[in-house]
């Protein structure tokens, strides 16, 4: 090689930096394409069932069906402010939100203390755990069969048992004011097990050696409970609400079975209002816009809780 000939240039930097990006992102695809094939038929269900029929129900809010006499039209976000003007959804709502208010709280209480009386492992409370858990097992449908012969008038097992110490036997279904109560009680015997499983877990992670130095510190049992066991249990409590809240919207086939709404419209529920006007009354603009309000209402509290989970925990 003679002296005027120009040294070689490494073969890294000739490649042009375009051309570098592209090489590193296929390596990067090739190793992550086992991943991607065995997330494949999950993302399909997801996109066709989740987002895709999230975006059908959000065109069909902005349309009013076709009829004999009209055809398809668009008609903007009349469908929700018909909604929102509609009588039978805001009375549903508000039965909504005693309903969720009314079952989680009890829901919630009842699982703490079982979580709390049954944390220690033994023969004892592993029978105990899975009794309570066994509601949760049973659906829902079938639940609401069996508690529509206790709650029966006159020949339910409520009346036989109790009917008998109260002035005037309810009509437990049938009475406006009282049919919404009868049946969050199905709610909270079914989910109260379900909710302690997380408490339980929520409970592993509270420190062993803190709960000791305040016992030999004389911290008693309501001391610790208050002061160390509660404050670990927060994130626990969190997630506990937003499951249970969502619950309150999504369950309704109680409903169907025992009172379809009635009487009066007591116990009409916001999923329930969206079943009538999708099947019964074949408004499906209606029903669209009524999921499209729920929806974002529910991601909205999502988002809420998520985000006061990051707050505690230091995130973003």
């Amino acid at each position: 090689m003679s002296l005027a000939e120009p040294a070689a240039l490494p073969v890294a930097a000739s490649v042009p930096p375009r051309l570098h990006l592209l090489q590193r992102f296929t390596g990067r695809f090739k190793v992550s394409l086992p991943a991607y094939l065995l997330l494949l038929p999950s993302l399909v269900f997801l996109a066709l069932f989740t987002y895709g029929a999230m975006g059908r129900v959000l065109i069909d809010a902005l349309y009013q069906r076709a009829t004999p006499k009209a055809p398809l039209r668009f008609v903007g976000l009349d469908n929700i402010s018909a909604v929102l003007a509609d009588p039978y959804f805001t009375g549903a709502v508000v039965n909504n939100l005693v309903y969720a208010v009314g079952t989680a709280i009890p829901s919630i209480g009842l699982a703490l203390l079982f979580a709390l009386a049954l944390a220690r492992t033994n023969v004892v409370t592993s029978a105990l755990r899975a009794a309570l858990f066994l509601p949760v097992l049973i659906p829902m449908v079938a639940a609401s069969a069996l508690f529509l012969f206790i709650f029966l008038p006159n020949v339910g097992l409520l009346d036989y048992y109790i009917g008998g110490l109260l002035p005037v036997v309810p009509n437990w279904l049938g009475d406006p004011d009282i049919a919404l109560y009868a049946i969050m009680i199905i709610t909270i015997w079914k989910n109260a097990g379900y909710y302690m499983l997380f408490f339980l877990a929520g409970l592993q992670s509270v420190p062993e050696d803190v709960m000791e130095a305040a016992h030999l510190d004389g911290a008693g049992p309501f001391m610790r409970l208050r002061y160390i066991i509660l404050p670990e249990l927060k994130p626990t409590f969190l997630f506990v609400i937003v499951i249970a809240t969502l619950n309150a919207v999504t369950q309704v086939d109680h409903v169907f079975v025992m009172t379809k709404g009635g009487p009066s419209n007591s116990t009409n529920l916001v999923l329930f209002y969206i079943y009538q006007q999708a099947v019964e009354h074949y408004d499906i603009g209606k029903a669209s816009a009524a999921t499209m309000l729920t929806l974002a209402a529910l991601m909205g509290l999502t988002a809420l809780s998520f985000r006061t989970m990051a707050n505690r925990e230091g995130g973003p």
